[in-house]
């Protein structure tokens, strides 16, 4: 065996490797759905009212907007398995505070400091695509295994939600014990981790921005920070206005000090290039619906029909709709990489988006039965699951060496500011609209129908966009004797 041989065999993305990282995007689900049917009980536990887990969420999302894109730049500077090894640290400490704090400060600092979870994806797909540089096919490689870690989360999210409430009445409605689960998980996958996952190859002379951080940081933290005080304050808070513009403001000397400095925190010559912007507005886009719709989605469901729309659906029947959803997210993961085989990366994309584009715009029409909503859901379910595994592997793709890190986390976190935005605007229309109704706590058919096409039409234009990626985009590099019967374009 050649020397090259040897290094393209030992570079490869093993089975091994995606397995181990599969266990944590499990645990990363089970995070995000363990503890949806267990709020009542902890709003009871904590002796708060329902309007004030709000704040768990606002923290937690502030959080992963800041932190991410620090700990990824961490991880092309020193390695991505010792930067996933602390952030797995650092949460699985947090969900332990969680099972043993019964205080709604202490509960809320541990929520937020949980959110470290959400650098794990970027991280692991930077570290596979690191990985499979040396065979000259890690493009390929990274779709195919960021599919398989997209369903790992999303059944994992699919054994939370099922488990939460199971394990809650198994254990005689203690709240430390139950708990205490995630936390044990967590602290499993970091060993899983420490011993299974090989480390990336960081590129040496790095160092860190720290003016730039801080400037992202500032601007980031007033952007969300404003997103979050509208959602809770209402509209006629004028003063979060001038938040989120201070926030923006602040992007104006974070860029003329990127493009200055010579390892910037972000470069931004990279984010010029065709084949990332729209790559990262489109995250921003879809974030709307992956991240913001699912609260109004659920209401809708349940609804009583006698406001003149909704379902009037139960927990237990809602939770079906929802499963539905989270099924065609691990069938649309799954057929991304075949679909990017067959087509190309650019046309997977554009059609994905599209799905997505559909099954939100579907609703003006269609939305008076289970079946209408649950085909909708269900075609949207397909697009969004292909998107959430392919964007961060497209950014790697299209990063240079030493920047995958970063490229890969910064779809985390234009994903997140869409899903601020939207959990925003969503409720301000919803509330707005709440007058029209005919039951106390109902909104109108309008607000919600004004949310469907918001949604819709922001996965529209993010399609719309992926249209102005190069047509060979995300691809492998050609090999010196293509296969003939493989479509390249």
């Amino acid at each position: 065996m050649t020397s090259a041989s040897a290094r393209t065999r030992a570079g490869a993305v093993t089975f091994r490797l995606v397995g181990y990282l599969f266990l944590v995007e499990i645990v990363s689900g089970v995070l995000q759905g363990y503890y949806v049917p267990l709020i009542p009980d902890l709003v009871e536990h904590l002796g708060i009212r329902d309007a004030d887990f709000n704040w768990f969420e606002a923290a937690q999302l502030l959080l992963s907007a800041i932190v991410v894109p620090v700990l990824a730049k961490l991880g092309d500077m020193f390695g991505h398995k010792r930067i996933l090894l602390a952030s797995t640290a650092l949460t699985a400490g947090a969900s332990w505070w969680l099972a043993f704090t019964g205080d709604f400060t202490s509960f809320l600092l541990a929520w937020a400091l949980q959110g470290f979870y959400v650098v794990w994806l970027p991280l692991e797909v930077a570290l596979i695509f690191d990985r499979g540089r040396a065979t000259g096919t890690a493009a390929s490689a990274t779709r195919r295994a960021a599919g398989l870690l997209v369903v790992a989360l999303e059944a994992g999210a699919i054994i939370g939600a099922l488990g939460g409430g199971r394990i809650f009445r198994a254990l005689g409605e203690q709240v430390t014990p139950t708990l205490a689960v995630p936390a044990v998980a967590v602290t499993l996958v970091f060993f899983a981790v420490l011993f299974g996952v090989p480390e990336s190859t960081p590129v040496p002379g790095r160092r860190l921005d720290t003016g730039g951080f801080v400037l992202l940081t500032l601007a980031l933290l007033t952007i969300t920070s404003g997103l979050t005080f509208l959602r809770l304050s209402g509209p006629e808070s004028w003063w979060v206005y001038l938040l989120m513009a201070g926030g923006v403001a602040l992007v104006v000397p974070f860029v003329r000090r990127e493009l200055r400095h010579p390892d910037p925190a972000i470069d931004v010559r990279v984010l010029r290039q065709p084949s990332m912007w729209p790559i990262q507005l489109t995250a921003g886009l879809v974030g709307i619906s992956i991240l913001g719709a699912q609260a109004p989605l659920s209401t809708f469901a349940g609804t009583d029909p006698v406001n003149g729309y909704g379902l009037g659906l139960a927990a237990d029947e809602i939770s079906n709709v929802i499963g539905a959803y989270l099924v065609a997210m691990i069938v649309g993961a799954l057929l991304f990489p075949l679909v990017s085989t067959r087509f190309s990366p650019r046309v997977a994309l554009i059609a994905a988006a599209f799905l997505v584009a559909g099954g939100y715009l579907a609703f003006v029409p269609f939305h008076d039965s289970v079946l209408h909503v649950t085909v909708n859901m269900i075609v949207a379910g397909m697009g969004s699951g292909a998107l959430v595994g392919a964007l961060p592997a497209a950014a790697a793709a299209a990063a240079p060496r030493g920047q995958t890190g970063v490229a890969t986390a910064l779809t985390n976190t234009t994903k997140t500011i869409g899903g601020s935005f939207a959990s925003a605007v969503f409720a301000v229309l919803l509330v707005a609209a709440g007058a029209e109704a005919v039951t106390a706590t109902a909104s109108s058919l309008a607000g919600y129908l004004a949310v469907f096409a918001i949604c819709g039409v922001g996965a529209l234009i993010a399609a719309v966009l992926l249209f102005l990626v190069p047509r060979l985009a995300f691809a492998d590099p050609a090999p010196d004797a293509p296969d003939p019967g493989r479509v390249t374009a």
